[in-house]
């Protein structure tokens, strides 16, 4: 048979699932006066202040709820409850160092995967907070600056640690992604080159030098997507001798390839792989290689040749 605390509480209950949070903390408190000793009327009484958005009584109730739980050897789930809703609260209150500390409380209690996952949560919060007040342009501007001091005396792997500094300090800023790019070139890392080159030019697309960085790495062993890379960098800056030169470079190293050769490295090209796998282009090409008139034909289409020529420059379609 209920007692009479249980009777108050089971109406707290009903209310609380009511939305009729004024009702309910009565129905609680009246629990409370009949039973002090039973942690579970302090916790649900933290939970309807939670949904009420009053996060200092939130706190009070709960921490409260821990003494009594303590007092009376409540099961430690219960304490768990308490303390990671009293660190709920707090997150609620943007103090997240608070809300960390009593979730740490609470895991100590019990590792429940709900808590654990709100932990996880904050400490996103936490490390964001962090990354965010660690950001700063000008102390960047200046790890930059001495990465470049040293980049210049060949010393790749100190001006690296600077650069990873510049980045942190403000990793909007594109510049030391290229920079740092350069570096990883000269130390042979080409994949963590690419890397800085793909995120300098997504922060920046008109920076030319990011196109520059990324072809130099890829005219080692790609000069089919080295080339296209340059062919970017020119329709930014039209002048560029750096994007000319490459261009001539990498059309040089891939006329000094055979045939076979140089159509197999073509097929890496994505660009290549699209124009092959277009419907369209597959019906036109197995056209003309059949009927030389439709060549003719189908070549008057300003599309189609281009693709077409771009096919033959590759050595993928040999022309006789």
């Amino acid at each position: 048979m209920a007692t009479p605390a249980l009777k108050a509480k089971d109406l707290g209950n009903k209310a609380y699932k009511a939305k009729q949070f004024d009702v309910a903390i009565q129905h609680y408190n009246e629990a409370i006066a009949l039973d002090p000793t039973d942690i579970t009327f302090y916790n649900n009484k933290g939970a309807v202040n939670f949904e009420k958005g009053d996060h200092d009584a939130v706190i009070e109730v709960c921490l409260k709820a821990v003494d009594v739980g303590r007092e009376n050897e409540s099961d430690y789930k219960h304490i768990a409850k308490a303390l990671s809703r009293v660190g709920k609260a707090y997150m609620k209150k943007e103090d997240l160092d608070k809300a960390m500390y009593y979730y740490d409380k609470a895991i100590t209690e019990h590792r429940d995967p709900n808590i654990l996952k709100e932990r996880s949560d904050v400490l996103k919060l936490v490390k964001e907070k962090e990354k965010l007040a660690y950001i700063s342009p000008e102390k960047s501007q200046a790890e930059k600056a001495k990465g470049n001091d040293v980049f210049k005396q060949g010393k790749y792997a100190e001006a690296l640690q600077f650069y990873n500094e510049a980045i942190k300090r403000n990793p909007t800023d594109h510049v030391p992604y290229s920079n740092r790019a350069a570096c990883y070139t000269k130390l042979m890392e080409f994949g963590l080159a690419m890397q800085d080159c793909d995120k300098c030019i997504e922060l920046n697309p008109m920076f030319v030098k990011g196109y520059l960085r990324k072809a130099a790495v890829l005219k080692i062993d790609k000069p089919q997507e080295a080339k296209a890379v340059y062919e970017k960098a020119l329709e930014i800056d039209p002048n560029n001798a750096e994007a000319k030169q490459g261009i001539h470079h990498c059309s040089q190293s891939l006329r000094n390839l055979k045939p076979e050769d140089r159509a197999k490295l073509a097929m890496n090209d994505p660009e290549i792989q699209q124009i092959l796998q277009d419907p369209s282009m597959q019906v036109i090409l197995e056209q003309m290689q059949k009927d030389p008139a439709a060549a003719q034909e189908h070549l008057k289409n300003a599309d189609v040749r281009d693709k077409f020529m771009k096919l033959v420059e590759s050595g993928v379609v040999q022309v006789r």
